[in-house]
């Protein structure tokens, strides 16, 4: 088989597996919390939003800007843990597969 063919059929078998690990890290979730638990925020592996839950007890109006502080830790510590196993995932198919450009 030619160098071509040979790359092409790896390239197929490549992309069989990205969509894969990107159907699994959809379905995949990380679930992190701020504010001693006042906020818990799930992320789909695949960079979305599952669900914020916000404990009522925390929802004093005269806190909303400790709130609003507390969520968007929430949120920012799950998308990061998400990408990581995402980009953990992903570096398990594409390696040793490099073509300039492509990744």
């Amino acid at each position: 088989m030619s160098s071509i063919g040979k790359l092409m059929k790896q390239a197929t078998r490549i992309q069989r597996q990205i969509e894969e690990v990107q159907t699994g890290l959809a379905a995949r979730m990380v679930e992190t919390t701020s504010g001693g638990g006042a906020v818990k925020v799930v992320a789909k592996c695949n960079g979305t939003l599952a669900s914020i839950k916000i404990d009522p007890q925390a929802l004093n109006p005269s806190d909303a800007q400790v709130v609003e502080e507390m969520v968007l830790m929430a949120v920012n510590s799950a998308l990061t843990q998400a990408k990581e196993i995402s980009d953990a995932e992903m570096g398990k198919v594409t390696q040793g597969f490099n073509i300039p450009g492509l990744m």
